[in-house]
């Protein structure tokens, strides 16, 4: 993976607070986009990879609350 690209997704982790359980999904989403695509389409990668990873922690975090008793 390029240092660009790693620079780029720390400084959006730092930017969106990466103790978020969403920020950290959509961080490690991008890294696996970024190193799993082609050499010419790395950006691309991040950028697909980070929005499965959002998407990915979003939903996990609506069954966990939804299994949650309510009182």
């Amino acid at each position: 993976m390029s240092k660009k690209i790693i620079a780029i997704l720390v400084a959006a982790g730092v930017a969106l607070g990466a103790s978020n359980a969403l920020a950290q999904g959509h961080i490690a989403g991008g890294a696996v986009g970024a190193v799993v695509a082609g050499k010419h389409h790395r950006v691309a990668g991040a950028v697909i990879g980070g929005a499965v990873g959002h998407h990915m922690a979003k939903t996990k975090a609506k069954k966990q609350a939804a299994a949650q008793p309510r009182h």
